[in-house]
């Protein structure tokens, strides 16, 4: 697979948010971005907060951008203030340095496009973006 075809961020999406209710967490948002950095797939469960939406669509375009899933970007946060403030600036404000930024890699490690989800922890919306990119037979990168 060299691309992220929409059947796939779908599935992705609607595994997420089946593995978020299996585990009782709070209502979540879901970002799919393809490899190129456009929207696949976005979706917000009923009753998720306002701006969800955004924070996921931060989370995952942030870790397509910087090329590491957003754990890793929580940790240059920490470690490298400056570098990840000047970063975000480069992509338009579109970069949330915390978990639930994940990559979605093919089975040769390629970059096919990230999931970013939000509503939960960071530590759950991150569960929810890996389980979501194992049903669709992919495999996930978080950053750790």
């Amino acid at each position: 697979m060299t691309e992220l075809t929409l059947d796939a961020a779908q599935t992705i999406v609607a595994a997420a948010l089946k593995a978020a209710r299996e585990r009782s967490f709070k209502p979540l948002s879901v970002a799919v971005y393809d490899g190129r950095g456009a929207l696949k797939a976005l979706a917000s469960e009923d009753g998720t907060s306002l701006k969800r939406a955004e924070i996921a669509m931060g989370k995952a375009y942030g870790a397509l951008a910087l090329g590491v899933g957003s754990r890793a970007l929580h940790k240059m946060a920490t470690d490298r203030p400056y570098f990840v403030a000047a970063a975000t600036h480069a992509v338009g404000g579109q970069l949330v340095p915390v978990p639930g930024g994940v990559l979605i890699k093919d089975a040769q490690g390629r970059i096919l496009g990230a999931v970013g989800v939000s509503g939960d922890t960071s530590d759950n919306d991150e569960i929810a973006a890996a389980a979501g990119i194992e049903a669709a037979g992919l495999t996930f990168d978080t950053g750790a």
